[in-house]
């Protein structure tokens, strides 16, 4: 009979890796009195760093703009290095499409709200994510016929 190892899942540090902030056309555009539209884009990637060590990054593009014209555009990624291991394969797919974000999300929220607010704008705060939907749609959409 084999022993079954007991799985192991240990966040070992969580980081932004990235983080740029934009505008272009400032001081001029800081002069309108319109209201921007906010853009907001979301990624989620996963990359294997070692045996059992994997980093997941959530990366969040905010483009504000007042027609046609950029007012700030912050690119940001947070990341995070996992450990995990003696986890089913059919769990991987799961704890790395959403355990982690779920984990590394807030710290990327609180990061680009800060980013903008220390540039001269009312924070944006970014919405609460559902990455088990997100993640979910995802599945469907790699397998569903071209």
């Amino acid at each position: 009979m084999t022993e079954q190892a007991t799985p192991v899942f240990n966040i070992q540090r969580v980081y932004l890796k990235d983080a740029s902030l934009e505008q272009p056309n400032s001081p001029a555009i800081l002069l309108s009195s319109e209201q921007p539209s906010v853009d907001i884009q979301l990624g989620v990637s996963a990359e294997p760093v070692a045996e059992g060590i994997t980093e997941v990054s959530v990366t969040a593009t905010v483009t504000t703009k007042i027609d046609d014209k950029v007012v700030f555009l912050v690119e940001a990624k947070q990341a995070g290095i996992f450990e995990i291991r003696h986890v089913p394969d059919e769990q991987m797919g799961p704890i790395v499409g959403i355990a982690c974000p779920q984990i590394v999300y807030p710290y990327l929220r609180s990061n680009i709200a800060d980013l903008i607010q220390r540039a001269g704008f009312p924070p944006v705060h970014l919405a609460e994510i559902n990455f088990q939907a997100m993640y979910e749609q995802q599945q469907q959409t790699a397998v569903a016929p071209q």
